[in-house]
């Protein structure tokens, strides 16, 4: 059986309930699940809260599939839908541990999402930006800085999205970031594959 693969959702740490953000994270933390992935977040309100409450109401949800990873020391600070909390007792710099997850999704987001995107380009991570409002919004379709992270991958960017639909279209492309497979000749994406 192969391992499921972990997806990070991020983004703002506050929002309402009928907040559009909210929705659009919700719905992407079912389509994960749907899709057979596992949904890490940092574990608390806002965009954290919604996926992971949208991850618990897939049909095809399974106990342990919503992963906290929290800032503090407490595992019950984490929102009422995650199943694994993992506290850290490292504040912000557990934003590092969130950009580890094989692909990273940005949903609007300040200063705290800034970073856990910017640590997972510099990991070589797939990171995926919707386009709202937000550091998500401001990186989507564009480069986090100049350098080549794969020569096989020419368009490489944070890919912009509208959608969860577009997400996931996007997550055949976590083999292509994969470390240990980043050297090998037989990963080829097309400069025009994903426009």
């Amino acid at each position: 059986m192969n391992r499921r693969k972990t997806v990070a959702v991020i983004g703002d740490g506050d929002l309402p309930e009928h907040a559009e953000k909210y929705r659009m994270a919700e719905e992407l933390g079912r389509a994960l699940v749907d899709h057979g992935y596992r949904v890490m977040t940092g574990g608390l309100g806002g965009i954290m809260e919604a996926a992971s409450r949208g991850a618990r109401s897939s049909a095809r949800y399974h106990e342990g599939d919503i992963i906290g990873i929290l800032p503090g020391s407490i595992p019950g600070a984490a929102n009422q839908y995650v199943d694994i909390s993992i506290p850290t007792a490292l504040g912000t710099a557990r934003n590092l541990i969130v950009a580890q997850a094989e692909a990273v999704v940005a949903i609007g987001g300040g200063a705290g999402t800034l970073s856990e995107m910017a640590g997972a380009w510099v990991m070589g991570r797939l990171v995926i930006g919707y386009r709202v409002e937000g550091w998500s919004g401001e990186l989507a379709d564009r480069k986090i800085d100049p350098r080549v992270r794969y020569p096989s991958i020419p368009d490489d960017r944070v890919y912009g999205v509208s959608s969860a639909d577009e997400v996931i279209g996007f997550l055949d492309l976590i083999p292509a970031y994969n470390p240990w497979t980043r050297n090998n000749p037989e990963i080829q994406i097309s400069a025009d594959r994903r426009r």
